[in-house]
């Protein structure tokens, strides 16, 4: 195809559709959406040149359906479509529909994509290319008479896995030869029902492996490099929690092993654009193994693009439009550190449970040369239950994985809402791990360390005294005001004031009773005591540029804020958020001695 493209539609939603719009407007090109009715008012939708309603919130009805795609790409002229990742991204029919529409697919070909659909195929290719697998049975035959002999050359433990699968549906871990007929049978049904194929394979189980992958690149007349790898071994039943570019402690020999295998992979199936090879690493021996290929855009594509310096979306773009890859793979360089943490709303705390709701509130930390914010989010949207329910990733950088790490950690103090449960205060308790901090990585990690982190932040005793804080930083004694205004300088003034202020405190079901005393040293720093469960507690503070508190709790150093919503007050305790409610009693009692007086629910400044 001669012609360049003009416009691209995204056939996605959320982060991604605006991370690809983001780069398609860089590049001077239209954009177009499409949304279904449960996102007529996301910002992705709002954000495009065009955007298309192409029917009902469920995804087989709209983003799934490959004729409202093609058919919305001719209606708006758009002239390619950029699938994404999930949904029709590694659809072959997609691809092909497109090749039929005269309509340029921002991916793969058809033919690559089938190549590496079938798992038990994409092994026999690999296999070919010399690309090491991991010892198992990867055969047509489903007989368990050959599934028992190839499961004993193999050995315990071992994997069964759907061949047609992915995020860990139809996978069992069979540690002894009693187990295997009944396990097979589960994954059987577990395959055919979640991809109407029963079909099996199985592996070697590797105890405590590394999830180490390769991104490569390649253009329409043949050239491929590697960009490097990352590691995604921190995961929760096989779905990625945090990821980071370079893969730490691999030897130099193994990282340009694992990149040229990666190479070879995609030369096998005549690949054209931007993938991902997967391989389980064994730290003990160094090995790795082929696991799997992504033919899309990965989520974590952000910590390569930060490490190499390359927009990815822009490349995939470029290759579709025929430009040869400029580089040799000796002239690309892995600069600095890159994490990225995944946003979810979820509520690690019971069970991972998906949330829906809207965001009253959403705080997303600010962009800058090493903090990354992917939103698909705003202020005021709600999260229904029709889809992932990622919201955003926030990426970071540093010259050392020490440092990105820790800028990650702050970036996530400076992520939250009100009105949705996220897994933010989970995956800072990952960030703080020691083994985590030390590099000690492994597919295993969510498993073996479950006890440690699912230990919040905040103990309960701290939580009730942040949740004072924050609620005196928010609409009492320690809140911001106009230094102009004379009353805004007030240190918590209130008609009948006394050296000690009571005060009543609802948290997690229960009612707590306490006295405090705010002594108040200037306009952005000062002290606090509390007197509560018998026990007295001095806590400095200090007026952060950004408005938020930064407390000193028992040696702790504390990002604090909040935002209230009727009597309710949400608090936002470095990556954590609660839900509190904080009085003043004798406001109450007041009430009850003369109906006839004019009371607040809680006590505040004359303005």
């Amino acid at each position: 195809m001669s012609n360049a493209i003009t416009s691209i539609l995204v056939a996605n939603r959320g982060e991604i559709a605006l991370r690809i719009f983001k780069t398609a407007e860089a590049m001077g090109l239209s954009t177009v959406a499409v949304y279904s009715d449960a996102d007529a008012n996301a910002p992705f939708a709002l954000e495009a040149d065009t955007a298309l309603n192409i029917g009902p919130a469920e995804a087989a009805k709209s983003y799934l359906d490959i004729e409202k795609i093609i058919t919305a790409a001719r209606t708006s002229g758009a002239d390619a479509i950029h699938p994404g990742y999930g949904f029709l991204s590694e659809n072959t029919e997609l691809a092909a529909a497109c090749e039929k529409a005269s309509l340029r697919f921002i991916g793969p070909p058809a033919s690559a994509i089938a190549a590496m659909g079938s798992k038990s195929a994409a092994k026999v290719l690999m296999e070919g290319a010399g690309v090491p697998l991991v010892p198992g049975y990867h055969g047509d035959s489903q007989d368990p008479d050959v599934f028992r002999r190839e499961a004993e050359r193999i050995g315990y433990p071992l994997l069964i896995k759907a061949s047609a699968g992915g995020g860990g549906k139809g996978m069992r871990v069979v540690r002894h030869a009693s187990e295997l007929q009944s396990e097979i049978e589960a994954a059987q049904r577990e395959a055919q029902s979640s991809f109407g194929d029963p079909k099996l394979l199985l592996e070697r189980y590797l105890e405590t492996p590394r999830h180490v992958e390769v991104q490569v690149l390649f253009d329409q007349h043949g050239k491929g490099v590697y960009l490097f790898d990352r590691d995604c071994s921190v995961q929760r039943r096989h779905q990625k929690i945090i990821e980071e570019a370079p893969a730490p402690g691999i030897p130099d020999d193994v990282r340009k092993a694992m990149g040229e295998a990666a190479v070879r992979c995609g030369e096998a199936i005549d690949y054209v654009g931007a993938g991902t090879v997967e391989f389980l690493y064994e730290p003990e021996s160094h090995e790795f193994f082929f696991m799997e290929m992504n033919t899309r855009l990965q989520v974590e594509h952000p910590v390569t693009e930060m490490v190499t310096g390359l927009d990815l979306v822009e490349w995939q773009i470029r290759v579709a439009n025929g430009e040869r890859l400029p580089w040799r793979q000796e002239d690309l360089r892995c600069q600095g550190h890159a994490m990225e943490a995944r946003v979810y709303a979820e509520d690690p705390d019971n069970g991972f449970l998906p949330q829906t709701g809207r965001l009253h509130t959403l705080q997303e930390p600010a962009e800058n040369d090493t903090v990354r914010v992917d939103s698909g989010v705003r202020q005021g949207l709600e999260i229904t239950p029709w889809y992932d329910p990622m919201l955003a990733k926030v990426i970071t950088f540093g010259e050392d994985r020490d440092e990105a790490r820790i800028n990650l950690i702050e970036a996530l103090n400076r992520y939250h809402t009100d009105g949705v449960v996220l897994n933010t205060d989970y995956v800072s308790r990952v960030l703080r791990h020691e083994d985590f901090a030390a590099a000690r990585l492994t597919t295993r990690f969510v498993e073996i360390h479950e006890e440690a982190l699912a230990k919040p932040l905040f103990s309960p005793w701290a939580r009730k005294r942040l949740s004072l804080v924050a609620w005196l930083s928010e609409v009492g004694a320690l809140s911001h005001r106009d230094s102009r205004d004379v009353w805004g300088r007030l240190s918590g003034f209130r008609t009948g004031d006394s050296h000690w202020q009571p005060f009543e405190l609802d948290l997690d079901g229960d009612r707590h009773h306490g006295h405090y005393q705010v002594l108040r040293v200037g306009n952005v720093y000062g002290r606090l005591t509390v007197l509560m469960d018998d026990e007295e507690t001095r806590i400095r503070w200090g007026r952060m540029d950004d408005g938020a508190l930064e407390v000193r709790l028992s040696g702790r150093r504390i990002r604090l804020g909040g935002a209230s919503r009727g009597d309710e007050l949400a608090v936002f305790a470095d990556a954590a958020t609660w839900k509190v409610r904080v009085n003043h009693p004798e406001v109450a009692q007041g009430a009850a001695a003369d109906e006839t007086e004019l009371t607040a629910p809680m006590h505040g400044r004359v303005t």
